[in-house]
This record gives C-alpha cells, sequence and structure tokens, in this order.
C-alpha cells in the first residue's frame, strides 16, 4: 500500500516540476507567481512540499493556476 502512495507522490510531484521547467520557473518565482492570486507561501515551503510529493488538490491547483495552466 504504501509503494503504491510512493508512485503517487512522485507523479503528482514530477506534475509540477515538469511545468516549472516548461516555464523555466524556480520555487521563488512560482511563490510570487502563487501571491499574485492570493496565495501566500515562502519559496523552501514550496520546495520542500513539492519534493515530498503529499500535497493537497488544493495546492496543486493553485499552482497550475497561477503558473497559467488552464487545462489538467
Amino acid at each position: 500500500m504504501e509503494e503504491e502512495k510512493d508512485k503517487w507522490a512522485f507523479y503528482v510531484r514530477g506534475l509540477l516540476k515538469a511545468e516549472m521547467a516548461r516555464r523555466n520557473l524556480s520555487f521563488e518565482d512560482l511563490a510570487n507567481l502563487l501571491a499574485e492570486i492570493g496565495v501566500h507561501e515562502k519559496p523552501h515551503s514550496i520546495n520542500n512540499k513539492i519534493n515530498r510529493g503529499t500535497f493537497s488538490a488544493i495546492f496543486l491547483v493553485q499552482c497550475l493556476k497561477a503558473m497559467g495552466r488552464e487545462v489538467l
């Protein structure tokens, strides 16, 4: 069961990191974009959340929206 959860964490972490790479964004850049939509997170907190891969669906959608991603 834990192994399955790890696979999903790896997958969602990859989704966000790939989107950041496509847009050439750092964690600081993402923090600034999130702040523009009213979500205040420090770059190191974002880094920790994404690297863990165990963030909420809300955080995932907030990040994608902040990066301008309209379609999942």
